[in-house]
C-alpha cells in the first residue's frame, strides 16, 4: 500500500498563529490521501517541539518536526523546524539552509511553491493570521498550478495582515472559519478528479531558487525584469517579478522581498550602516582629542587648535547622524 499521499495541504500562519493552528488541527479528518505541512513564523529553537506537542493534544493525526530526505506520509502533520527552508519534493523532504524570503526562514512563500511544483492541481493553500505579506507569492503560484486556495476569515484573525494580503491581490477560492477548515478540506479533495495540472515554468523556476540556494543570473532573467534596487542583504541587482497584483523583487542569489518587506529591509541595513558610521565617527573624534592634547604637552599650539577644530566639526557631523537615526527609528515604529 502506497503511505505517499496523493494531495498536499500547506498551511502558512504567523502572529496569533499558534491558537489558529491548534483550532484547525482539531477539526481536521483521518483517513483522507493527504499530508499536512505547516511554516510558523516563530524563532525560537525550541519552538518546533512545542508545536508538535501542543497539536498532539487535539487531534488523532501523527505530528513531527519535518526531516531533510524523509517521505512524507498520509495523516501526518509536519512543521517546519526554526531557521530552516521547508520544500517538498519527489514526495520527500528538503530543509534549506538558503537566504532568507521576506526576511524569514523558513519562509511560507517557499514552502507553498514547493508544493505547487511537486503537487501541482492536488495542492491546497492555507493563510492564517500572521502580519505583513509572506505567503501571498506562494498562493498565487498554487493558484496559477490548479491548487485551491482556502484563507482565514480576516475578522476572525487576531493579526490580519497576511490573510488581507492574500485577498487583495488574487481571487481566492474560499474564506473560511477556522471551526469550518477540516470539513472543507474534505470537500475539497473529495472532488479533487483528473490529472494533475501542468506548472508554469516561472513557478518552477522560482521553486528551483530555495532547493539550490542560487541560479544564474540568464535563469531570473526569464522570470523577471531588471530593477534599479539592490538587494539590501548581499547587494546584488533586484529583478521585479509580477504576481498579478502583487509585485515582488528577487536576487538571484535567492533573497526576496515584496514592496513592503523591501521597505523594511532597506530600513533596517541603512540603520546598521549608519550605527557603524556613528561608531566609527566617535573613534574619530576620540583619536583626534588625543593629538590635540598631545600635541598641547609639546607645545605646538597650532597643531592642537587644529585638531580642536576638527574635533568640533565632527561633533556636528555626529549630531546631524544621531537626528537620522532617530528619524529611522520613528519610521520602524509607525
Amino acid at each position: 500500500m502506497d503511505k505517499h499521499p496523493k494531495h498536499i495541504v500547506v498551511i502558512g500562519a504567523s502572529a496569533g498563529g499558534l491558537n489558529a493552528l491548534t483550532e484547525i488541527a482539531h477539526t481536521l479528518q483521518t483517513g483522507l490521501d493527504v499530508a499536512y505541512c505547516i511554516v510558523l513564523h516563530l524563532s525560537r529553537k525550541a519552538i518546533g517541539d512545542f508545536i508538535v506537542h501542543r497539536l498532539k493534544q487535539v487531534t488523532s493525526l501523527d505530528c513531527s518536526l519535518a526531516v531533510n530526505g524523509a517521505a512524507i506520509k498520509k495523516d501526518t502533520i509536519y512543521i517546519a523546524r526554526p531557521n530552516q527552508h521547508l520544500l517538498v519534493k519527489d514526495n520527500k523532504f528538503i530543509l534549506g539552509g538558503g537566504p532568507e524570503e521576506n526576511r524569514f526562514r523558513p519562509s511560507i512563500d517557499v514552502l507553498f511553491r514547493s508544493a505547487a511544483v511537486a503537487y501541482s492541481s492536488n495542492t491546497i493553500g492555507i493563510i492564517l493570521s500572521g502580519m505583513l505579506d509572506d505567503g501571498t507569492s506562494g498562493m498565487w503560484a498554487i493558484k496559477r498550478s490548479g491548487g485551491s486556495c482556502i484563507v482565514q476569515d480576516p475578522d476572525q484573525a487576531e493579526y490580519p495582515d497576511m490573510v488581507l494580503s492574500v485577498i487583495n491581490n488574487m481571487e481566492v477560492d474560499h474564506v473560511a472559519n477556522l471551526e469550518d477548515i477540516g470539513t472543507l478540506i474534505a470537500e475539497i479533495l473529495k472532488h479533487k478528479k483528473g490529472r494533475k495540472k501542468p506548472v508554469p515554468k516561472e513557478v518552477i523556476l522560482e521553486s528551483r531558487i530555495a532547493e539550490t540556494t542560487a541560479i544564474g543570473i540568464e535563469d531570473i532573467e526569464k522570470i523577471g525584469d531588471k530593477s534599479v534596487f539592490a538587494c539590501p542583504d548581499c547587494g546584488g541587482n533586484l529583478w521585479s517579478v509580477q504576481d498579478d497584483r502583487n509585485k515582488r523583487y528577487r536576487c538571484h542569489i535567492g533573497h526576496a522581498y515584496t514592496e513592503k518587506d523591501l521597505v523594511i529591509k532597506q530600513n533596517e541595513t541603512a540603520s546598521k550602516t549608519l550605527w557603524i558610521a556613528l561608531r566609527m565617527m566617535e573613534e574619530r573624534k576620540h583619536l583626534l582629542k588625543k593629538l590635540e592634547v598631545d600635541f598641547a604637552k609639546k607645545g605646538y599650539k597650532s597643531l592642537s587648535i587644529n585638531n580642536l577644530e576638527k574635533q568640533d566639526e565632527m561633533q556636528r557631523h555626529i549630531n546631524e547622524l544621531k537626528k537620522i537615526l532617530f528619524d529611522l527609528q520613528n519610521q520602524e515604529t509607525t
